[in-house]
């Protein structure tokens, strides 16, 4: 296909889609009312109604839409590839994708039958009106959970992707020894330091970043007081693509919210409120054994944080909403993975009476409560709140718990890691992986909650800056080598695993933007 067939395609694709959406109803709403305006002439109506538009800021709102539809549909390729091809092209990577999605919900069938709870049940009245009562405060409720466990934890998951081999891949043809040392085999292309200080050029030494205590060439408050000034202009002028690029610098604190919220074109209308409540009113009419496995990893992580214990009330909320988001089953169209299915009661094998189980299509794992977390400390609004996590996980985190070969794709990421480290402190992995210590060991769990629960608020506020602003998770997998890089002479003092996990154990003191310019733009290459 030539460039311009990719265009047309791109274009009619969008329009599509846009079509059946609630802003274009608006938009058409807004231009037969202007019809009534004095100003409209009939000589000129296609030109004075456009003018109105863009005057009135349903342009700009258009814009922003388009925008956010380029950044989640799926990517072009040929018109005759099979649908599984679009989610995602290796063969290999999808049927371990479906191996894993079977063995996780024979895990919860399991758990349902060992435990005599269904996968959903209707609630009796007097437990809706209890939990009614109750909503603006689940935490105060000591259910017994300690039945339940987590349907997987991180390093289940990463043995899985330690297990990927491509079969037409044969390793001895390699060109260096070093791709043996490290776990991941999968022979993916991913970035080296020359084509990172590229992709993110505007983290290099001399350009003024927030979250430095000092810059070499601009005096702080100078730079701060400026910056704030423009990102007050981004914030005015409601242009996502603008606030995307702004966000590469990292947000102020007091704009995060508006910014965010902005590059995820996420609006918070009446609808998007109404569409809450009514998530909400799932919540209340019927009961999930999902629901249990949310309250159980909220109790294990978030309550059991120090930055994050306060928002347990709001965890609750927006996990317990996200379980019955069918919305969120779109993202299907270009995640590897496939919404799991349950049957109805005595129908097990009649593909009629097979339902999406839980209704968003994503069962919850160990951690999984650390995603929205951080997020407590943006928005106050719950509605709000639940809207910006929603767009954050169709866009980004997603990607952490499934398996393919995107670029910002968990296996990706891991290879990523494993191939910094060799490059560039060769000695530091090697003594690691003699001793039993792989660092992918180490730091999987970090990666796979995109460092939530393990840095501090701020610092983790200023990565996910950088992951919104460039519209990828590479910047995680940087970190993380940045951080072996920091502590590699302490590293290279350890005997064993438990060892350097306790070299590692702490991250909340780390500053993270100076780690990852310095791994990046003063590593020798």
């Amino acid at each position: 296909m030539n460039e311009g067939n990719d265009l047309s395609l791109t274009i009619a694709r969008i329009v599509q889609r846009l079509k059946g959406s609630h802003l274009h109803s608006q938009i058409e709403r807004q231009a037969k009312e202007c019809l009534h305006q004095p100003e409209i002439k009939l000589e000129s109506l296609k030109e004075d109604v456009r003018s109105f538009l863009k005057t009135s800021g349903w342009e700009r709102k258009l814009q922003n839409a388009v925008y956010r539809e380029l950044h989640v549909q799926l990517p072009l390729s040929h018109p005759i590839a099979p649908a599984e091809h679009l989610k995602e092209p290796l063969a290999y990577m999808r049927k371990a994708q479906a191996s894993w999605e079977k063995r996780v919900l024979k895990s919860l069938n399991s758990m349902s039958s060992e435990l005599g709870v269904p996968l959903a049940r209707m609630r009796p009245a007097a437990e809706q009106k209890e939990i009614t009562n109750k909503w603006n405060e689940m935490g105060t409720d000591e259910p017994d959970l300690s039945r339940f466990r987590p349907v997987y934890a991180p390093k289940d998951f990463l043995e899985v992707l330690i297990s990927l081999q491509n079969p037409n891949y044969d390793s001895s043809e390699a060109v260096s020894s070093r791709s043996h040392w490290g776990l991941i085999h999968s022979p993916l292309n991913v970035r080296d330091i020359p084509q990172l200080r590229r992709s993110f050029s505007e983290l290099n030494l001399t350009t003024g970043q927030l979250g430095i205590d000092d810059h070499a060439h601009i005096h702080p408050d100078l730079f701060e007081s400026d910056y704030v000034q423009i990102g007050k202009k981004v914030v005015e002028d409601q242009d996502s693509a603008a606030a995307q690029q702004y966000s590469r610098r990292g947000c102020p604190t007091g704009l995060r919210a508006d910014l965010w919220a902005l590059i995820l074109n996420s609006t918070n209308q009446p609808q998007d409120v109404m569409h809450y409540e009514q998530l909400k009113a799932g919540v209340i009419q019927h009961d999930l054994l999902v629901d249990k496995l949310i309250y159980k990893d909220v109790k294990l992580t978030a309550s059991n944080d120090d930055y994050y214990f306060v928002f347990e009330d709001f965890l609750y909320q927006v996990f317990l909403c996200f379980s019955r988001d069918t919305a969120v089953l779109e993202h299907f169209k270009y995640n590897s993975a496939t919404p799991p299915k349950a049957y109805v009661q005595g129908k097990v094998d009649d593909e009629e009476c097979a339902v999406v189980y839980p209704p968003n299509g994503v069962i919850p794992f160990h951690g999984f409560s650390m995603y929205v977390a951080p997020l407590c400390y943006l928005y106050n609004e719950p509605s709000k709140l639940y809207s910006v996590f929603r767009e954050m996980y169709i866009r980004f985190f997603f990607r952490l718990h499934s398996i393919s070969s995107s670029p910002s794709g968990i296996v990706s990421l891991c290879l990523q890691f494993e191939r910094l480290i060799q490059t560039h402190l060769p000695q530091l992995f090697y003594h690691l992986r003699q001793i039993g210590a792989q660092p992918l060991r180490i730091a999987f769990k970090w990666m796979v909650r995109a460092f939530s629960g393990y840095l501090s608020t701020d610092q983790l506020l200023l990565l996910w800056d950088r992951i919104l602003g460039y519209e990828s998770l590479e910047i995680v997998a940087v970190l993380a080598a940045a951080v072996f890089a920091f502590r590699a002479e302490n590293l290279m003092e350890v005997t064993s695993l438990a060892s350097a996990e306790a070299v590692l154990a702490d991250l909340s003191t780390l500053k993270v933007i100076p780690l990852i310019q310095i791994f990046l733009f003063a590593t020798a290459i």
